[in-house]
């Protein structure tokens, strides 16, 4: 469950993700019977395999500002040094311009 929390965060680095995974999201459901087959060895290596490829591990750019986001729980501490590559401005406009926005 928690290689899939992680996994997760990177997805959008994986091309077919939920596929890839689906083995392994069936073993998280209620009153499934957890047994590990050899289509969940498959799925947790080819996700091991493409999350530490090139693509999603990268060489920082030294002129940038890093985030870390850190993540922990009683059993094991996370943390990931990121660093933005895209501008971002979240706007509100009361009114007709934002109607979805206000119903929630």
């Amino acid at each position: 469950r928690s290689f899939l929390g992680l996994a997760g965060y990177y997805r959008r680095f994986v091309e077919s993700f939920s596929s890839i995974a689906s083995p392994l999201t069936t073993l998280t459901k209620k009153k499934e019977k957890i047994e590990w087959s050899e289509a969940c060895e498959k799925s947790f290596n080819e996700l091991k395999d493409r999350l530490t490829f090139s693509p999603v591990l990268t060489l920082p750019e030294g002129t940038d500002a890093f985030v870390v986001y850190c993540d922990s729980s009683r059993v094991g501490l996370a943390c990931v040094l990121m660093q933005h590559d895209y501008d971002i401005s979240l706007l509100y406009h009361l009114g007709k311009a934002n109607v979805v926005a206000d119903a929630l």
